[in-house]
C-alpha cells in the first residue's frame, strides 16, 4: 500500500523492511502451528489458511 507521495527516507524503509519481515515471520509460525490467519483485503476480512473458518458475509460495515 503506497499513500505517500514523496519517496520514503533510508530510516522508513528500514522499518517497513522490519515490519514486513516480522509480520512474514508471524504468519509463517501460524501456518506451521495450523492455524488461521485474518487479514483485512479488498476493503472485508478474510480468513486464509487450512482451519480457517468458512465464512462468506459479504456484509461490509463502516
Amino acid at each position: 500500500m503506497k499513500l505517500a507521495k514523496n519517496h520514503p527516507s533510508q530510516e522508513s524503509q528500514v522499518i517497513q523492511m522490519a515490519l514486513n519481515k516480522a509480520i512474514a515471520n508471524a504468519l509463517e509460525k501460524k501456518r506451521k502451528l495450523g492455524q488461521y490467519a485474518v487479514m483485512w483485503e479488498n476493503n472485508r476480512v478474510v480468513y486464509k489458511g487450512a482451519d480457517a473458518p468458512d465464512r462468506h458475509d459479504d456484509k461490509q460495515t463502516t
